[in-house]
């Protein structure tokens, strides 16, 4: 809401005093950018959740294929370790689509329903500016009458215009200190109705991630069985594919 400057059809006097006019704009201010705030959050904890299921479904889709895969079944050893693997991939994805429905109730659906406040707080504001606008008019209005000569026929004009503008005047000054009041309230009240959601938000992060550590700590536990490290595996895997690299049917022409 920005201060209107003086231009025709703008009373010459000041209606709105400018320090009442800076609270407002402030208030209101720190509103709109809460408000995009709180639109960006939930945009992004949506995406968020939805990278996470997608996430721990390609991971299942990967462990499944590799168990029917024919390669794997020719070897017995890895074939129980990828047996292992999709075993913990399902753990996983039944632990992340649990922590995703915790956050879609303690977060998603709480910054939501606050967002759908907004809008009737923007039209609240609305109808204030249309009050003031109809008060400015109306004030122009007056002021027209009382610099013109006192005769009788102006003298009724400016009762009516004064009796016009004294309940659009009490409107506006209503709708003024009401939004003057709530604005910072309403503002304010956005710690405690979120603390206990962002709170719920970080447990749900805890638990999934304790249980993600039990989980792919098991499963290291039975990939180091196999004897073999990394590095032991991929200098096996450079040996094989020089083997194949030296076949004719591959060779470079």
């Amino acid at each position: 809401m920005s201060w209107i400057p003086f231009k025709i059809g703008q009373p010459k006097k000041q209606i709105v005093p400018k320090t009442v006019e800076r609270d407002f704009e402030r208030e209101y201010g720190k509103l709109q950018q809460l408000e995009d705030q709180i639109k960006k959050l939930h945009k992004d904890m949506k995406r968020s959740t939805e990278a996470d299921i997608a996430m721990s479904k390609s991971a299942v889709k990967i462990s499944s294929d590799l168990l029917t895969n024919p390669l794997c079944e020719q070897d017995q050893m890895f074939m129980e370790t990828v047996t292992a693997l999709d075993t913990a991939m399902r753990r996983m994805d039944a632990f992340n689509q649990e922590k995703v429905n915790q956050i879609q109730k303690t977060a998603i659906e709480p910054l939501k329903k606050f967002g759908n406040v907004f809008p009737s707080l923007n039209m609240a504001v609305k109808r204030r500016e249309q009050s003031l606008q109809d008060y400015k008019r109306l004030q122009s209005k007056v002021e027209k009458y009382e610099e013109k000569e006192k005769s009788g026929p102006v003298l009724v004009k400016l009762h009516q215009a004064r009796e016009e503008l004294r309940p659009i005047r009490e409107d506006f000054e209503a709708k003024n200190k009401q939004l003057l009041e709530e604005m910072p309230k309403f503002y304010n009240s956005r710690i405690d109705y979120f603390q206990p959601s962002f709170e719920a938000l970080i447990r749900a992060q805890v638990v999934y991630y304790t249980e993600m550590s039990k989980i792919f700590g098991d499963l290291t536990g039975q990939i180091e069985q196999q004897g073999k490290t990394d590095e032991q595996r991929e200098k096996e895997n450079e040996a094989k594919l020089n083997d194949l690299r030296a076949l004719s049917i591959v060779a470079d022409d």
